[in-house]
């Protein structure tokens, strides 16, 4: 069996989310609110929430520690800095759909910014893997191998029809 020391692992933020990923929750975003995409990445993901019918989408790179902007969160932040991340989601306490791996929920900074959100984090769970655009030097890339991590659609006042949605 493999251990950790036999393993390289580095930060890396530079996976793109595709339009797939929003087409497959595209019932579920709100089109009449306006969307703040907070994490710029290469910008697409912005064009993408527009392109399934968002009325206005706000889409800039600009800091999100330093900004609170539109009424809804919608975004794939950089995973990496999810420990700063959820503390100031429940400081602006805006609506939001996050796609983070599925393994955020066991971490100490998910529980400590969420055990008492009122209303609960609900999840919406798609049916297989988000295959991410991946960056090298502000360019795509192919990639030989497919995700190899699940990420969930963690939301919080969005009133999903039920707190755990499974995508078909």
């Amino acid at each position: 069996m493999a251990s950790f020391h036999t393993k390289t692992f580095q930060v890396h933020d530079d996976y793109m989310t595709p339009k797939s990923a929003w087409e497959s929750i595209d019932q579920y975003i709100p089109k009449d609110k306006v969307i703040w995409e907070c994490f710029y990445g290469d910008g697409k993901s912005g064009e993408f929430l527009k392109e399934l019918g968002c009325k206005e989408v706000i889409h800039k790179d600009v800091d999100f520690y330093e900004n609170d902007l539109g009424e809804v969160i919608i975004s794939n932040p950089p995973f990496s800095d999810c420990k700063k991340i959820m503390p100031r989601l429940r400081e602006l306490d805006k609506p939001f759909i996050l796609i983070m791996p599925c393994s955020k929920m066991n971490t100490n900074y998910f529980h400590e910014a969420m055990m008492d959100a009122d209303p609960p984090i609900q999840i919406i769970i798609p049916r297989s893997r988000i295959q991410f655009q991946k960056l090298v030097d502000g360019k795509p890339v192919e990639t030989k191998h497919s995700c190899n991590f699940d990420c969930f659609y963690f939301c919080y006042k969005m009133n999903l029809p039920r707190d755990i949605v499974w995508l078909q």
